[in-house]
């Protein structure tokens, strides 16, 4: 259902407001590249900083541009369980493919609270979920056995795992069961994520890479590992350098030099030290993009 390299898409802006042509323009160039999916509205998107009417307008103008050709899962997190059902059923309303949502950051519910946090958002619409546990961001860390309660649901197909913990693969996979989807919320340990059981990639770098994370990522299904490590050895220092400062911000200043989009972010983010450009410059030119 949903697999291999999804760019956690940005959000271009230009002179503040959003940048809808180019936006389109994206979703072309990553299908041509090899894509196999886009979630738009993500932190990546800065969803933090969209209001909700342009939080909405991503959303659609993201999967009339995607036209059915890859899948569409649409950021419909919040730590305002109400707020998280408006946006999946709007995701729902427009036709995206399935929904992101992530654990409800600052609050911090116990795991009792977010089996009813995820429950409820099922329960409104009929997109496939997939959890998003981040508990660097989030703060709270969806433990294996609750999110083995969740997987009894019929739509809460997988987890976009952004702990950094090779072996929660393998505990979600004894819990879960194998058939439930785990995506990568990590470039840099994505290989090896693939290794322990992941299928795919929610990507940052891919913003700017496309291609060879796409190709990254087709060589781990194919179960050739040793390609796919070659891949991840040219990309690994574009990964540190754009996770440097804030991943979007490190994505969006790599776009700008391949004139992809505008690198500009909306505050409190702001735009990348001068050390920083030059890490992300190299990790380019290592990658063999520039």
């Amino acid at each position: 259902m949903f697999k291999g390299s999804m760019p956690a898409l940005v959000t271009p802006f230009r002179n503040g407001e959003l940048d809808i042509e180019t936006l389109k323009k994206l979703v072309e160039w990553h299908i041509g590249e090899g894509s196999d999916g886009f979630v738009p509205v993500g932190t990546t998107g800065e969803s933090p900083t969209l209001t909700h009417e342009e939080h909405e307008r991503v959303v659609e103008e993201v999967v009339k541009a995607a036209a059915g050709r890859v899948p569409v899962i649409a950021g419909a997190g919040s730590n305002n369980t109400l707020e998280s059902i408006r946006l999946a059923q709007f995701a729902e309303k427009v036709g995206a493919n399935g929904i992101l949502v992530v654990t409800p950051y600052y609050n911090k519910p116990t795991q009792r609270g977010l089996i009813a946090h995820f429950t409820a958002v099922h329960d409104c619409c009929n997109l496939p979920i997939i959890i998003y546990n981040i508990p660097g961001r989030s703060v709270v860390d969806m433990m294996p056995e609750t999110m083995a309660e969740l997987a009894k649901l019929d739509r809460i197909v997988g987890v976009k795992d952004a702990t950094g913990d090779l072996a929660r693969v393998c505990d979600q996979r004894l819990h879960c069961g194998s058939d439930f989807i785990q995506l990568s919320g990590e470039d840099a340990t994505a290989h090896g994520f693939n290794a322990q059981g992941g299928v795919g990639c929610i990507s940052v770098s891919a913003n700017v890479a496309p291609k060879l994370v796409a190709q990254m990522q087709a060589a781990c299904a194919a179960g050739d590992y040793a390609t796919a490590l070659n891949i991840q050895d040219r990309l690994m220092p574009l990964h540190n350098a754009i996770f440097e400062e804030p991943g979007l911000v490190g994505v969006k200043y790599a776009m700008s030099k391949l004139d992809l989009c505008s690198e500009e972010v909306r505050l409190p983010l702001t735009g990348l030290s001068d050390s920083t450009r030059a890490l992300v410059d190299a990790g380019l030119r290592h990658a063999g993009l520039l």
